[in-house]
């Protein structure tokens, strides 16, 4: 992958094309982005550039045979680490390498939730674990096969609980040419240990107008279409070719059915739903749980009279507008917290049916009785 191909980031490839020139590059660098960024492309296309054999000033060669690896992503000195869903079948990142380079090659914009849909991923939770790390170990502790510089990209190293640890030395002092790319999105997250020992490179997400032009030189939209969903998309690449592919996302038809029954008292209906929200599996019920929490925040906003903050969809916004009428900041909050309070329980393994369902009551409360959890937080007027 070369610079040229990457929308945007300007001054990111002008700063990693420096780091070249004048012969500073980190060992052990982390990528610090949003989602849809572009974090991935850029560390591929600046591992290529570091080992191009006829690299200009602003690229990499594209033609030479350590880019042509690259392209494909199979040059033996190029390694990446991914979270994974571990199985008797699937114990270290490799097991699902063709799968990984397979994503990269379609698409080199993705999140977990794309990466999971290419995986038998089940009711399973992500993760690095401690046999990953150990893997890492044994590969770099290897010479290079070919190229000057052996590289390893670890995507979303968030997912490294303490196993992360056993990484540790090999960060700080790795094997002669080595270099590690760290590529993450919530810094909070990471191991303290492994992030002092990195130097960070911050990357800004997407301008609306960068992404306008994306659209409109994929899609051939139009300049108002392509501002439209540019503006929804607030800088993330997923989610602006999710629009353009016109992926219809069902949490919003279930979440806005949901508060329709609670609005309605529809008990027995919200009880069949409790049976189909069970089935989805852990990961499919938080990323509902977080929709939810999203679509209420809007809500906030359009009682507060910051319409023009808002970025919903029309269709989404109109249902958005609907719930505001019957709504006020403290149910707001009161509806955030008792979601807030669900996806922490699904993440520690609470019983799907259980909590779905008391949460379904919680809603029937606020939102049919206004009967709001006590506590000066919760004033009602």
């Amino acid at each position: 992958m070369q610079f040229k191909e990457i929308i945007g980031q300007d001054s990111v490839k002008q700063h990693l094309l420096q780091t070249v020139a004048e012969n500073r590059v980190s060992h052990a660098q982390l990528f610090l982005s949003p989602a849809g960024s572009g974090a991935v492309p850029l560390a591929i296309a600046y591992a290529q550039y570091i080992n191009c054999e006829q690299k200009t000033p602003e690229d990499s060669c594209g033609e030479c045979s350590s880019c042509r690896k690259y392209e494909r992503l199979i040059h033996p000195d190029l390694h990446f680490s991914y979270p994974f869903f571990a199985s008797k079948d699937v114990k270290i990142a490799t097991d699902v390498l063709e799968e990984w380079r397979n994503m990269v090659l379609e698409n080199p914009y993705f999140d977990l939730d794309i990466w999971r849909s290419k995986l038998s991923a089940d009711n399973k939770q992500a993760n690095i674990n401690i046999a990953e790390a150990h893997d890492i170990i044994k590969k770099l502790s290897y010479k290079a096969f070919e190229a000057e510089t052996k590289v390893l990209i670890m995507w979303l190293p968030e997912y490294l609980d303490r196993e992360g640890n056993a990484l540790l030395k090999i960060i700080e002092e790795p094997p002669a040419n080595t270099l590690f790319i760290l590529i993450a999105q919530n810094q909070e997250q990471i191991l303290t240990t492994i992030l002092s020992r990195t130097q960070i490179v911050k990357i800004p997400k997407l301008a609306d107008e960068v992404v306008k032009q994306y659209l409109m030189d994929k899609a051939n939209l139009s300049a108002h279409q392509a501002e439209e969903y540019s503006f929804l998309a607030d800088g993330n690449l997923i989610e602006a070719n999710a629009l353009l592919a016109d992926q219809v996302n069902n949490n919003a038809g279930y979440f806005s059915e949901w508060l329709r029954m609670a609005y309605s008292n529809k008990v027995p209906d919200m009880m069949a739903f409790t049976e189909t929200a069970a089935s989805w599996g852990r990961e499919n019920q938080k990323n509902y749980i977080k929709y939810g929490i999203n679509f209420l925040r809007e809500c906030g906003l359009i009682l507060s009279g910051a319409q023009a903050l808002v970025k919903l969809p029309p269709q989404h916004l109109e249902v958005a507008k609907k719930l505001s009428a019957v709504l006020n900041m403290a149910m707001v909050e009161a509806l955030i917290n008792e979601l807030e309070k669900a996806h922490y329980h699904i993440e520690r393994n609470a019983n799907p049916k259980i909590l779905f369902l008391d949460v379904s009551l919680q809603l029937v409360k606020i939102i049919k009785f206004k009967t709001l959890p006590k506590g000066t937080q919760y004033i009602y007027t």
